[in-house]
């Protein structure tokens, strides 16, 4: 496993980890749990896990600095993978049960309940890749694992030449959400990759696969 990319996981109390850490090493990272800011900014990829309320998870992350370490790898083109509520707060603001907390603002826009007779959207579901999408490359016909009932509804970043415009993923669950993001060094995924089987491994695999190509 010596020569694998190296994926720092952000460990900042985010709930799903052990198993993030275990879907990026059978996708043939060498993936490490850790909190060591020279190690996270080092190390070839970055995955921001979340779980649980968009508030609680932006403030745990800025309580431990992660969102400066984000910052900081993004500003020098190092990738970063965010997951689940880890990809909420990617966005300018996220608002649940009439409460809106800030986000750590790397994408314009505002996270908002589901617009669905059933809330969580929870289980398996298909989604339609960005026909330029790298994550999804041979995986595009597969099903992926959500729970959630928040979701970014909407894209509001401009593209801005010289730099490509984003490959953006989409999915239905009473109205169409973003299920996955790819712009620049910064990608993330609404549904759980560590809980899709081997369509998450084979999506992580993508992602890995990036991490030293460019």
């Amino acid at each position: 496993m010596t020569d694998a990319p190296v994926v720092a996981v952000l460990d900042y109390g985010s709930g799903n980890v052990h198993s993030a850490v275990k879907a990026l090493i059978a996708a043939g990272a060498d993936a490490r749990l850790t909190s060591d800011r020279g190690l996270i900014q080092d190390a070839d990829g970055l995955l921001v896990p979340g779980v649980g309320a968009f508030r609680a998870v932006a403030e745990a992350l800025r309580e431990s600095h992660g969102d400066e370490l984000i910052g900081r790898r993004l500003a020098g083109g190092r990738p970063v993978l965010g997951i689940c509520v880890g990809m909420q707060v990617l966005f300018d603001a996220g608002v649940e049960r009439g409460d809106e907390a800030p986000g750590l603002g790397e994408w314009p826009g505002t996270v908002t309940r589901l617009d669905a007779p059933v809330l969580p959207h929870m289980g398996w579901n298909t989604v339609s890749p960005d026909p330029g999408s790298r994550l999804f490359a041979g995986i595009e016909d597969e099903r992926f694992y959500f729970v959630h009932s928040f979701g970014a509804q909407t894209w509001e970043l401009e593209p801005q030449a010289p730099f490509p415009a984003p490959a953006l993923t989409w999915c239905t669950y009473g109205t169409p959400f973003l299920a996955a993001v790819e712009n620049g060094p910064l990608s993330a995924t609404q549904f759980h990759p560590e809980k899709s089987g081997i369509a998450g491994i084979r999506l992580l695999s993508n992602w890995i696969g990036t991490l030293r190509a460019d």
